[in-house]
């Protein structure tokens, strides 16, 4: 008896089964799994290394240390802060060998262009991306990434002043696209490159917006395809006829609207602006919800389970 308990006490971590192991550093962050654990032996190198645990590569806890300035890229992001995403991201990219499917920036991150390459050409797999802020990335930097996320089917993005370049690369390029998201506003000229980019566009996610009434009628005409359309708790705009300055926010849909909508599976709203406390943020964030004022993870949510985080 003794003897086999001596056996069992001295069995040695490399001798443990790796599926075991895999279990257990499941229940690990992705900060923990780059912590050491992959150089303690041979064994635990084995089980970080194991596909199951990289399928998501989720940062979205991880925010730059920044301060804003008056002019390009508008953030001036600390060294250190700099330096701690490079290492994660160099760790994560050779423990997961390519395997990652899902990649989750927090809102606030600011990955520089180089960052967001290397990331990209060493996760060609990707499916589902979370991007972070613009600032840093520019044209080149995520042109080359969507080249190269050829299987890429969901993109949740910052609103871009600029969408056809970004579109078009997409469209060219990732042939199973269906699911968007974007976190900001919503205007006529991005729901016409929409609808010429993106045509069969199945799941459109604008939740926390502002959105102009053209864009949302346009892209309810343009896109036949779309299946599920989520504009919860933001407010529709429009221009006054007789003072074309004069911005009117719109409290309730109107019957054309509503029409139009029938057609989905799913149309998802709350206008709310009394009651609802997401309708208020944005109304008084004037349709650019700046989730930094509010509770931790806010920016997450979507009423789209797909899309939720």
């Amino acid at each position: 008896m003794e003897e086999e308990y001596e056996s069992r006490r001295m069995r040695r971590w490399e001798e443990l089964d790796t599926d075991i192991l895999v279990r257990i550093f499941q229940k690990f962050s992705v900060f923990e799994l780059t912590s050491g654990l992959a150089h303690v032996c041979r064994g635990w190198r084995a089980a970080c290394c194991d596909p199951i645990l990289w399928k998501t590569l989720n940062l979205s806890h991880m925010r730059s240390s920044f301060i804003k300035i008056p002019l390009e890229p508008y953030v001036y992001v600390e060294r250190r802060s700099d330096e701690a995403l490079t290492r994660i991201l160099k760790l994560s990219m050779n423990l997961s060998g390519g395997n990652t499917r899902t990649l989750i920036f927090h809102f606030n991150l600011f990955l520089s262009d180089d960052q967001l390459t290397y990331t990209a050409e060493r996760c060609p797999g990707l499916r589902r991306v979370v991007l972070p802020a613009w600032n840093r990335i520019k044209k080149t930097g995520i042109c080359k990434a969507i080249r190269i996320w050829k299987d890429l089917e969901s993109l949740t993005m910052p609103s871009i002043a600029n969408p056809p370049y970004l579109l078009t690369e997409i469209a060219k390029n990732c042939k199973n696209f269906k699911e968007l998201k974007i976190m900001g506003p919503f205007e006529v000229f991005f729901a016409n490159t929409l609808i010429t980019c993106l045509p069969n566009l199945k799941i459109l996610s604008l939740r926390c917006s502002a959105i102009k009434r053209e864009a949302l009628v346009k892209i309810l005409d343009g896109l036949q395809s779309l299946e599920v359309l989520n504009i919860s708790h933001s407010h529709l705009v429009e221009y006054s006829s007789w003072q074309p300055q004069q911005k009117v926010i719109v409290r309730d849909l109107d019957k054309t609207i509503m029409e139009k909508t029938a057609r989905l599976k799913r149309f998802l709203t709350c206008m709310e602006h009394k009651t609802c406390l997401m309708c208020q943020r944005t109304e008084n964030d004037e349709g650019i919800v700046r989730w930094y004022k509010y509770e931790e993870g806010g920016w997450k949510v979507d009423e789209v389970s797909s899309l939720h985080l």
